[in-house]
């Protein structure tokens, strides 16, 4: 498994904490782990998308300046 450094904002690493201790998750990481699951998930296929949109951007400057 593969370890992750994140900075958050107070508000957010209190929320976390609230939910550990009121027994919703074992620990932070366990959390954090749903969280993004959770996000990945229902994201997928929109971040897949806006990705490829961005590829396609890029592809299309670059063809631009190439015929310039």
């Amino acid at each position: 498994m593969k370890t992750i450094s994140v900075d958050l904002p107070e508000k957010v690493a209190e929320e976390l904490s609230r939910l550990v201790e009121t027994g919703w998750f074992r620990d932070e990481s366990e959390a954090i782990r749903a969280a993004l699951v959770e996000f990945l998930g229902h994201r997928a296929a929109e971040l897949q998308e806006r990705f490829q949109r961005d590829d396609i951007e890029w592809a299309l400057r670059e063809s631009q300046k190439a015929q310039q």
